[in-house]
């Protein structure tokens, strides 16, 4: 598919009259083509305009034509691939086998809310039937989710396709059956481009009115926050970082009529290594550490930023087996040269921290790339310096070192919310794990055992969020199943006729539905 670079307003290709952009090439030093324009105003009204006059049509759509829609934006995206990656590598850095693994999962999300468009579950509907002969008595009442209204997406930096803008907040939005109006984000516009495309042509497709679906694209930060300050928008979906996050929960919370943000900001990830653990493996952890912390040139927001463990001869072992993978490492180019900036000053800050030392470095790369580095300090250090624990983008992490499990206890306590926290044990350490668990689970959207935080499953069972600053809203998650729930809000229906009922809440499809009626969880026939 030949690139127009225009934003897409419901089924229109309209060019841009603001700022003019390109991506920049990390990995060739260059500038990209084609040149994109900033959306107007203008733009941004009839996006909001479509978006709010497809609403009522798109929250009726049967779940079946909803779950063709996602289907078909799956196969569009497939259809594209080759060209995906052609420009998604160039535009980010990244190597085509992540870029073709990502394609993979964004698809995989797509089909998995057809799947739980087709079960149905996530109505939650109840009825308790009418007791008319009860004192006093009872209506029929019944409670179905329904669709919140218009949603606002804005792509991220670090993953072009899986959390941009054919990503999860997409999805799990159109499933619900929520008009999307997505914000791409300008490091990558030809590959949003091409994502946009794929579901422009997958609503015309299905017949859908063409506001279901817009995209905007702009070099700065003012039509993002006109989107979300739009009274039309009724949900917003962020990943970023965290004073973007912040920024737009303001402006949610200013309006006439507050909405949620559900923005997925920042984590250092704590990875416990326990001492059974070490003693056994000590080295091949610190293999597998560096391999996770490097993925992606470390620009995923479950990277391992943060080490806790307890002094001995194992935590050797641990940063030889670092230092021997980063030894056979080539620094990879970083996503943009911002994000490259960012990286070098804040790494360079932590490494002049006073009682802070680097305990293992790979080799000095090339331009844009992210020299991977393990820093090391103790419990004190750490506890006193609050900026120890913010969160650093890129693949760098702090070990700290305790003197024993009461220390390393108060580290963990002083942390913020996290969206994964590992733990490595044998058997051995079992017993004393179970209270470092415990404090994971306080802090922590993932606890995992024996294994790293990079990597996201897309599942049924999976939870990717956490406690503030995390994500602003701890209870929810924005991938897996459960994240359609961020787009829905759930209706009682007191006494109404049948035929006045939404169609899944009548009692020809209830049969169909797994429900609870007056007290009893029903399955379909």
């Amino acid at each position: 598919m030949e690139l127009q670079a225009r934003n897409l307003i419901g089924a229109a290709s309209v060019q841009g009259e603001g700022e003019a952009f390109t991506a920049f090439d990390t990995g060739r030093g260059e500038e990209r083509t084609p040149q994109y324009r900033s959306a107007t105003s203008e733009l941004l009204e009839q996006a909001c305009a479509g978006a709010h006059q497809a609403a009522r049509v798109f929250a009726d759509s049967d779940r079946a034509l909803r779950a063709r829609l996602l289907e078909t934006i799956a196969a569009n995206l497939g259809n594209m691939e080759d060209a995906i990656v052609v420009h998604a590598t160039s535009e980010t850095g990244l190597p085509e086998a992540r870029i073709r693994g990502e394609l993979a999962r964004t698809i995989s999300q797509l089909r998995l809310f057809s799947g739980v468009l087709t079960d149905g579950a996530y109505l939650d509907i109840r009825v308790d039937d009418a007791l008319p002969d009860r004192a006093p008595p009872r209506p029929d009442l019944r409670v179905i989710n329904r669709p919140l209204g218009p949603v606002a997406v804005f792509g991220a930096s670090n993953f072009p396709l899986a959390f941009s803008v054919a990503g999860g907040d997409t999805a799990s939005a159109l499933a619900a059956g929520c008009p999307v109006v997505v914000k791409a984000h300008p490091a990558h516009p030809a590959t949003s481009e091409l994502a946009g495309r794929a579901i422009q042509q997958a609503v015309a497709e299905c017949g859908l009115p063409g506001g279901v679906f817009s995209l905007l694209f702009e070099a700065g930060i003012e039509i993002g926050q006109a989107l979300v300050a739009d009274e039309r928008i009724r949900a917003v979906g962020f990943t970023g970082s965290r004073k973007g996050g912040l920024a737009l929960m303001q402006i949610a919370q200013s309006r006439t009529e507050p909405i949620p943000v559900y923005a997925e900001m920042s984590a250092i990830n704590p990875v416990v290594l326990m001492p059974g653990a070490l003693a056994e493996r000590g080295a091949d952890i610190g293999q597998a550490f560096a391999a996770a912390q490097t993925n992606g040139a470390g620009q995923f927001c479950t990277n391992p930023g943060l080490v806790v463990a307890l002094e001995g001869e194992g935590v050797t072992r641990f940063i030889e087996g670092v230092a021997q993978a980063y030894a056979a490492m080539e620094p990879a180019p970083m996503l943009t040269r911002g994000i490259h900036a960012a990286y070098c000053e804040g790494l360079s800050r932590m490494a002049d921290h006073a009682g802070v030392r680097i305990a293992a470095q790979a080799p000095e790369g090339a331009q844009f790339t992210s020299r991977p580095t393990l820093l090391q300090t103790n419990a004190e250090t750490f506890l006193g310096d609050d900026a120890l624990s913010h969160e650093l983008f890129g693949a760098a992490s702090l070990l700290v070192m305790c003197r024993n499990e009461a220390e390393l206890h108060r580290v963990l306590h002083s942390l913020e919310g996290q969206l994964t926290g590992a733990v490595h044990v044998a058997d051995s350490d079992l017993d004393a794990a179970r209270a470092v668990a415990r404090i994971l689970e306080e802090t922590t959207g993932r606890v995992i055992f024996n294994g790293f935080g990079t990597g996201v499953e897309v599942a049924d069972a999976i939870i990717h969020g956490g406690p503030f600053p995390a994500t602003s809203d701890g209870r929810t998650t924005s991938v897996g199943s459960l994240a359609i729930a961020r787009f829905l809000r759930p209706i009682c229906y007191q006494g109404v006729p049948q035929s006045l009922l939404p169609a899944d809440l009548q009692d020809a499809a209830l049969a169909r539905l797994p429900h609870r009626r007056n007290g009893k969880m029903l399955l379909p026939e």
